[in-house]
């Protein structure tokens, strides 16, 4: 292991227990600033898991103690009760085609994340996948503990097992086939990272809205990639949560991710074009494979600080 990685492990990489609630909310009772907290759940057809997380959001770290000031969920046009489950179970629900019309919306997580920073306050902002079960508020109190407690940390990802079909450690398949060979060979500063593609973690605004982001999958990646560059090493983390259960994609799907996070590790390697932004997979039909093509994502938002819209929010 490369030295600086075991040093950063040693010193940037923690368990949530390591952080308890009242410890949390002493050090924010305790800041005369008192730094305030937003998370946000980017959803599209999750009715049967939102409202479960939503309501243990705000039950124990919104009403049983005061760690979270701000509960949105931006849905990305749900066609089910995903809106309706989440409002009724206490958190405040954008559409998003409502917020910054200016720009057309485009499909993708990242779209959606970008334009979350419109529409929250918080200078800590905390994003958590909509389709997780077994929820735990671990999630959110571990990947902002870190934050709260030391001004020298700006992204906190969380880590945590994946199991797939009742085996521990097989979930990840994109981070292991695709992410994880990608950062040790070309970021290796960045190897460290158990769950580089997660989809919790806490990062302050103030880091944020100076990243591009990705529309698509690849947001994590490029996001985790940029804060390298923007804030150094030194300046990220990991909590151990425990475990993450969620619906897994099939084949096919995770095919396309993988193309979607090997472009846009292509671009932070060069920032060339791609020769050919699409990925064509193979399905069985009545008369053999048939060949299916896909666009791959290639559109990346620009820094939220250079949007006029945002600039006259912080001015205001």
């Amino acid at each position: 292991m490369p030295e600086e990685m075991e040093r950063w492990l040693s010193r940037r990489s923690w368990s949530a227990a390591d952080r308890p609630l009242d410890r949390l909310v002493a050090a924010r009772t305790q800041d005369p600033h008192r730094t305030t907290v937003s998370v946000v759940l980017p959803a599209l057809n999750e009715e049967a898991t939102v409202g479960t997380i939503v309501e243990t959001i705000r039950r124990e770290l919104m009403e049983r103690v005061a760690l979270v000031d701000e509960l949105v969920v931006i849905d990305s046009g749900s066609t089910d009760r995903t809106a309706a489950v989440a409002r009724e179970a206490g958190a405040r629900v954008v559409h998003r085609d409502e917020i910054l019309p200016r720009i057309p919306a485009v499909p993708g997580k990242g779209e959606v994340l970008w334009r979350s920073l419109l529409v929250t306050e918080g200078e800590i902002v905390c994003f958590v996948d909509a389709d997780l079960r077994e929820f735990s508020p671990d999630f959110v109190s571990g990947t902002v503990g870190p934050l709260l407690t030391d001004p020298g940390v700006h992204f906190v990802k969380a880590m945590y097992d994946r199991p797939l079909n009742g085996t521990a450690g097989q979930g990840g398949r994109v981070t292991e086939l695709m992410a994880r060979p990608l950062l040790n060979l070309h970021w290796p500063q960045l190897a460290g990272f158990v769950q580089p593609l997660g989809g919790e973690y806490a990062v302050r605004r103030s880091l944020l809205e100076q990243l591009p982001f990705p529309v698509g999958y690849g947001v994590e990646l490029g996001l985790l990639i940029d804060a390298l560059n923007t804030v150094g090493l030194d300046a990220l983390a990991q909590v151990d949560v425990g475990e993450r259960r969620h619906r897994h994609q099939d084949g096919h799907a995770l095919g396309r991710m993988a193309a979607t996070i090997y472009r846009t590790a292509q671009l932070r390697l060069g920032r060339g074009t791609i020769v050919r932004p699409e990925i064509t997979q193979f399905e069985r039909g009545e008369d053999g494979f048939v060949p299916r093509t896909y666009p791959v994502d290639t559109e990346e938002r620009p820094p939220m600080l250079g949007i006029t819209e945002y600039a006259a929010r912080r001015a205001a």
